[in-house]
């Protein structure tokens, strides 16, 4: 697999980009991550250069993504497509937080037999990490599949590194950058996803459907270009970023 391109022209390409452990280091906690001023600094440039076409896809919430870059306010899909704030600044969501009640609350029962184990309260949705508890996965998706079921069909399992979450079904970060495609200033240019997890591959299989390209952070997935690590996606976007007209 080869280096991605350094999308030139500017005005031919749009971006987007998963956040935990493609933009930053995963964490032993979803809680501990942080992002410098130098990355955001950077995304700044880079989303300047490329006309404002980039946006942040992940599995976060866009509450929790705006705190973690502000200042910066992207155009961002959170929740793994669950909800979408466009580069209009239009919000959109689907789910009832309060349709998890009773989950959260089973959930947090597993987690409090599990030492190790952690519950992250997403609102529309809920996920159990397990990253510094490996002794307790087959438990965990025991019992995590079991309270999804309990949801019945609107509700699915989203599996990741070391968590699970659960999810309303029929959203991926694929259709969240499908809708971006239909906006401006992703409209009429080829997309390009970076990710480094499993739930990035729907939308690996968007951006290529377009004529785009895929890239694979680290060994966890395969996308057309490959890059190591958080490190070498910052130096790559560096790169985009010298195409910055100096100011005058």
């Amino acid at each position: 697999m080869s280096q991605p391109p350094d999308l030139v022209p500017p005005h031919a390409w749009c971006l987007f980009l998963d956040v935990d452990g493609t933009l930053i280091e995963l964490t032993d906690t979803p809680f501990d991550a942080h992002v410098d001023d130098e990355l955001k600094s950077l995304l700044k440039d880079v989303a300047g250069v490329l006309d404002g076409a980039l946006a942040l896809v992940s599995g976060r919430s866009i509450e929790c993504l705006d705190a973690l870059f502000a200042p910066l306010h992207l155009p961002t899909a959170g929740l793994h497509g669950v909800e979408r704030r466009s580069a209009s600044g239009a919000t959109q969501g689907a789910g009832d937080a309060s349709q998890l009640d009773a989950a959260r609350t089973a959930l947090a029962t597993l987690v409090d037999a599990h030492p190790g184990t952690l519950l992250e309260n997403k609102g529309r949705t809920v996920a159990v990490h397990y990253r510094m508890a490996p002794q307790f996965q087959a438990v965990i998706h025991r019992a995590v599949a079991q309270i999804a079921t309990g949801l019945g069909s609107a509700y699915h399992v989203q599996g990741g590194n070391m968590m699970l979450e659960i999810k309303p079904a029929g959203f991926s970060k694929g259709d969240a950058i499908d809708a971006f495609l239909e906006e401006p200033p992703f409209k009429g240019r080829t997309p390009v996803f970076a990710g480094d997890d499993l739930t990035d591959l729907d939308g690996f299989e968007v951006v290529e459907s377009h004529g785009g390209a895929s890239i694979g952070v680290g060994d966890r997935v395969t996308g057309r270009y490959h890059l190591a690590d958080p490190a070498a996606v910052r130096a790559w976007l560096t790169r985009i970023a010298s195409q910055r007209k100096p100011r005058t």
